[in-house]
């Protein structure tokens, strides 16, 4: 057995454990658990991936710390000498996972040609954006319903909302411009990778049921190995598309 295998296999284990601890109702164990599945992933897109790419790269590692970081800080027994760890985590945590899904979709964009996106999908980005805008304020009102959350604390929700909304969007639009495998994956990763944020907001301000921390989990699994298996692919119809594009645009101007 290689040692790809061997992780692979270490994530499943660590998986089947957090499921078992998790509705065995011993919530610091799967959370321990749950905490190193995305380190270990991004152990091995480091050690067996050849095809990296430095945007991804930098969302798979800012992603992994800060799941080390609430790892970290779930160890630690809360008082008030200890508060300022929970608070630091909060803020940097957010922050690493909002900074993971910027490159993300920095990676999603670097090669996109917006004249063309924009030509061709501008109902889609209409309808896209007063989605988006609808369900931000709807996942505002279940962080902060009585609106008691602090300045910083409101705003910093909000940013991490809309980003993870807009990396869905674009995701979206990226799969329509180049309708191929790799670009499928990709969203179907983020789709996941996006539902899982919303259950994690059902499961944190609504009701803390193992089921929700089960479903929001699977769906970060699922989000990652699609995420991963698209890294193989290659955009085989961009340059087809661009070169459409251009050709086009020539014409136009004749």
């Amino acid at each position: 057995m290689n040692k790809s295998k061997v992780l692979a296999s270490l994530v499943i284990i660590i998986y089947a454990l957090f499921t078992i601890f998790g509705f065995m109702g011993d919530q610091v164990v799967a959370f321990t658990l749950d905490a190193l599945i995305l380190p270990v992933i991004a152990i091995a897109y480091f050690v067996f991936y050849k095809n990296k790419t430095r945007y991804f790269s930098l969302f798979l590692i800012f992603y992994a710390l800060s799941d080390l970081m609430g790892l970290i800080t779930n160890l630690i027994p809360y008082s008030e000498s200890s508060s300022l760890f929970f608070k630091i985590d909060y803020y940097v945590g957010n922050i690493m996972y909002v900074l993971s899904y910027v490159f993300l979709i920095i990676e999603i964009c670097k090669s996109l040609n917006f004249l063309h996106v924009l030509k061709n999908y501008t109902i889609h980005i209409i309808v896209l954006t007063m989605l988006n805008i609808y369900l931000v304020y709807v996942l505002q009102v279940i962080v902060d319903p009585e609106k008691e959350l602090l300045k910083v604390d409101f705003y910093l929700e909000l940013i991490y909302n809309i980003i993870m909304l807009l990396l869905l969007s674009v995701s979206l639009l990226n799969y329509f411009y180049r309708d191929n495998k790799k670009a499928l994956y990709m969203f179907l990763g983020t789709l996941c990778l996006v539902f899982s944020e919303v259950i994690d907001v059902a499961y944190i301000y609504i009701t803390q049921r193992s089921l929700l921390n089960f479903i929001a989990t699977t769906l970060v699994l699922i989000a990652f190995y699609f995420l991963c298996k698209q890294i193989s692919l290659s955009n085989d119809k961009e340059e087809e598309l661009d070169d459409i594009y251009i050709e086009s645009s020539k014409s136009s101007k004749l």
